[in-house]
């Protein structure tokens, strides 16, 4: 797994001006802003998205087929993925954290327990859009992935759009009022909350994933 790391590294490194140059639009953002949560999350996903691009460089020219010719499993190879997605992402998500600390303080725009508890409800959600992305890409590459992706969140919004709607029209219950009512009663534990079930969603994703790479023929 360190061999595929140090691959993925090298190739996230070929882009590193553009890298470089959304950092510099991040610490612009939280500059010249009083928003310091949007480039928070702003950073976080973006270097999200660098790491599920490293699977279409694999594929790149039929590049898989030679990868496994090397002593690496598929099993192997898409668990590095995901530590890969979980390490790129939760650095550039510590990152931009303490970036926006720095400006809440410095610029007293909001309280830093509030910018930590935004920042915390972007953490699962970063999991979460890992957990749908890369079994996406495994399966159907670049170009077409990135359209099944963009269907599926599609699908997810409408589904999510039909429960608030039908849970108000069938059994009168407004889930948005009683979210806000849960995050007013104790933020800390829904949030614990939330962030052990995205892990749960990685976890099968993680089988997902598994399932198509051993399928996959190259």
């Amino acid at each position: 797994m360190k061999g595929l790391l140090v691959k993925d590294f090298k190739l996230m490194m070929l882009q590193k001006n553009f890298l470089l140059l959304i950092l510099a639009i991040v610490i612009g953002m939280m500059i010249f802003t009083d928003d310091v949560v949007f480039p928070l999350g702003f950073l976080s996903f973006v270097a999200l998205l660098f790491t599920v691009s490293t699977i279409s460089y694999d594929d790149f020219d039929n590049g898989n087929a030679f990868l496994f010719t090397l002593p690496i499993t598929r099993n192997n190879y898409v668990i590095e993925k995901y530590f890969l997605g979980l390490l790129v992402g939760g650095i550039a998500w510590i990152l931009a954290t303490v970036l926006g600390i720095v400006a809440t303080v410095l610029k007293d725009t909001l309280p830093v327990a509030e910018l930590v508890q935004s920042a915390l409800i972007i953490l699962p959600i970063l999991i979460v859009v890992q957990a749908i992305m890369l079994p996406f890409q495994l399966k159907f590459g670049g170009d077409k992935g990135r359209i099944a992706m963009i269907g599926a969140f599609g699908v997810l919004a409408v589904i999510s759009i039909v429960i608030v709607k039908g849970a108000e029209a069938i059994f009168n219950v407004d889930l948005v009022s009683l979210v806000d009512n849960l995050r007013t009663i104790s933020m800390g534990v829904l949030i614990t909350i939330i962030i052990i079930i995205a892990l749960l969603m990685l976890l099968v994703s993680m089988k997902i994933s598994l399932s198509i790479m051993n399928k996959k023929e190259f």
